[in-house]
């Protein structure tokens, strides 16, 4: 049995443009099929491919992690929008409470200590389902640390129901230098930015909780 398969048909008119643009004829470096040959190009990219890679070099500026779940993407998007549920899924924030700025919250992180404070605002677009979450640790005037989820529908990506969920941090230059010493709970509580060794670890284990967490709820019972 065969398959009719009908293509779009480009419409007339369209003229292609220059082999090399013009806005880019200057631009040096360009790794383009038309200035670096094929085999040319797979030596480039052979040279950049290892069997191993050291921390540093993937998670030195920023770590991504990600996770299929097995929940609708309205669902995975609520649920991320709710500071409550940061009690829920995350290894360390908690009791998040309204401020007097709309839209701040303030919480603890227990992840160094008992008493440290954490301000939140979470930023969402439901039409884009991406999921923005600005936060702190000891103020709330700066909200320099972003965590950006991004959900896709798993039937556009994976050709299944459900859900993946990217999840950026990107490495603020506060990470290595806090910008408010005076406000530590004590003169010696480590930074937040010592831990970014262990960001990939920590989040994906957070990532891990919101899967199972949301499955639990949600999910079809398809294996993952």
């Amino acid at each position: 049995m065969t398959t009719s398969v009908t293509n779009p048909t480009p419409l007339p008119g369209y003229v292609a443009p220059e082999p090399i643009p013009a806005g880019v004829k200057d631009v040096p470096g360009l790794l383009r099929w038309e200035t670096t040959p094929r085999e040319e190009a797979m030596a480039v990219a052979a040279q950049m491919t290892k069997d191993s890679f050291t921390y540093d070099e993937v998670y030195g500026r920023f770590v991504t992690v990600h996770q299929y779940i097995d929940a609708p993407p309205q669902a995975v998007y609520d649920y991320l929008t709710d500071v409550r549920n940061l009690n829920e899924y995350t290894y360390s924030t908690r009791d998040f409470a309204p401020t007097d700025v709309p839209g701040v919250y303030q919480g603890r992180d227990v992840l160094l200590d008992d008493n440290t404070k954490i301000f939140m605002r979470i930023d969402g677009d439901p039409n884009a389902l991406t999921v923005d979450m600005r936060c702190a640790w000891d103020q709330g005037e700066e909200l320099w640390m972003n965590y950006l989820h991004r959900i896709v529908p798993a039937e556009i990506v994976l050709n299944r129901p459900g859900s993946v969920v990217i999840w950026t941090n990107c490495r603020h230059p506060y990470y290595d230098e806090n910008p408010h010493p005076e406000l530590a709970t004590t003169p010696d509580r480590p930074w937040v930015g010592d831990m970014w060794p262990l960001f990939y670890a920590g989040h994906q284990a957070e990532i891990d909780n919101l899967k199972k967490i949301l499955e639990h709820r949600h999910g079809s019972g398809a294996p993952a």
